[in-house]
């Protein structure tokens, strides 16, 4: 069995998505990653195995492995390394200073948050092995080319709060938000902080969500299309104003979702 025989070299950023192309060799049947702890499922293509793994928002920068175990014909296994060099990103940080009853919750919200995580969490954690989707990724706005606000952390009354882990569109309240990509429907509901939101899976480590609608128009469990209408933006939960909170999750990181369109899906 070879070790660690190196099989690609990648790179990328703090809050990058980044795809793994695995060509094919004689008898090789099957494919599987280990990156930060989590396995990664790969899919087959015409050319080898592809996947997508996700560089978290809080990675630091520096060396890292992804270990790969490859399957051959008669069940022979080979271990091989992916060396994914983390290059540094900086993101911007705002401190303000406003009174307690801004950032302090009630314990009545703070019951509320928590169990609105819980639901969450368990939506993140039951992402499908199998690969929803076919096509590239969308913007869920047509004509949007950019977001703000991805990776920008605020310090309220020095106490620092999590890094923003998705990008705001600017959307008037009724703006028809779209699915990114084929996927199924995991989660809807409307939560403390994130407001009314559809999570979608769209296989393979890849989820999607939609924050702040005014209405949702799917229901969980459902198979939606790339481009399909999963509601209305708008403004609940805790925000200022009507925007879409558009997040992107990938093998379990936090990435900017615009990282993601740009990326070649395949076949």
């Amino acid at each position: 069995m070879n070790i660690f025989a190196l099989l690609l070299l990648l790179s990328g950023y703090p809050g990058q998505a980044v795809t793994v192309d695995i060509p094919y060799e004689p008898e090789l049947e099957a494919v599987s990653l280990l990156w930060q702890s989590q396995a990664v499922s790969m899919a087959r293509t015409d050319e080898g195995y592809f996947a997508l793994l996700g560089v978290d928002l809080d990675l630091k920068p520096g060396a890292y492995r992804v270990n790969a175990m490859l399957t051959f014909a008669g069940d022979r296994k080979e271990r091989r390394a992916i060396d994914l060099t983390v290059t540094p990103k900086d993101y911007p940080t705002t401190r303000l200073t406003v009174e307690p009853k801004y950032v302090e919750l009630s314990a009545e919200d703070q019951a509320r948050a928590a169990r609105d995580s819980q639901q969450i969490n368990a939506a993140y954690a039951t992402t499908a092995d199998t690969r929803y989707w076919s096509d590239d990724f969308i913007v869920p706005i047509p004509g949007v080319t950019g977001g703000r606000n991805f990776g920008h952390r605020r310090v309220f009354n020095d106490q620092p709060r999590a890094p923003h882990s998705g990008a705001d569109l600017t959307a008037p309240t009724g703006t028809e938000i779209h699915a990114t990509n084929r996927g199924k429907v995991v989660l809807t509901g409307d939560f403390f902080f994130n407001g009314k939101a559809v999570f979608v899976d769209h296989g393979m480590g890849v989820l999607s969500m939609y924050l702040h609608l005014s209405d949702i128009l799917v229901d969980e469990g459902q198979i939606v299309e790339r481009g399909d209408v999963l509601g209305l933006a708008g403004a609940t939960g805790r925000v200022t104003g009507p925007h879409l909170h558009w997040g992107m999750k990938v093998t379990g990181a936090r990435v900017d979702p615009f990282t993601l369109p740009g990326l070649t899906a395949a076949p």
